[in-house]
């Protein structure tokens, strides 16, 4: 059974800059394990398991193991919660930019 994440979910994993960075270098690659994002990390394999765990908590990264090994591949579709959320505020962005359109063309006709 999925459970559902929710926008603070996404907002709390994604809230640290190392777990940011990692979720974003398994963004850019197709698949990565462990030792990789360790040794591009600078911080300790412990340490990089924890963030997996707490992105793959939030729905935004997948595991694949394979042997001995475990390969992360990021999941963008993980980011909904946030777009949606984010999605609330696109009318206050749209109003803002249109009042700044007919600002310009007072200021210059």
């Amino acid at each position: 059974m999925m459970q559902t994440v929710t926008v603070d979910t996404v907002l709390r994993a994604l809230a640290d800059p190392t777990r940011r960075a990692v979720f974003e270098r398994l963004a850019r690659s197709d698949e990565v394990n462990v030792a990789a994002l360790t040794r591009a990390s600078g911080v300790t394999q412990g340490a990089v398991s924890q963030h997996l765990k707490a992105l793959k908590q939030a729905g935004l990264v997948v595991e694949r193991p394979e042997g001995r090994n475990v390969y992360y591949r990021a999941r963008p579709e993980g980011l909904s919660p946030l777009f949606d959320w984010l999605a609330h505020y696109d009318s206050f962005w749209r109003d803002s930019f249109a009042g700044l359109r007919a600002l310009l063309q007072e200021i210059d006709p």
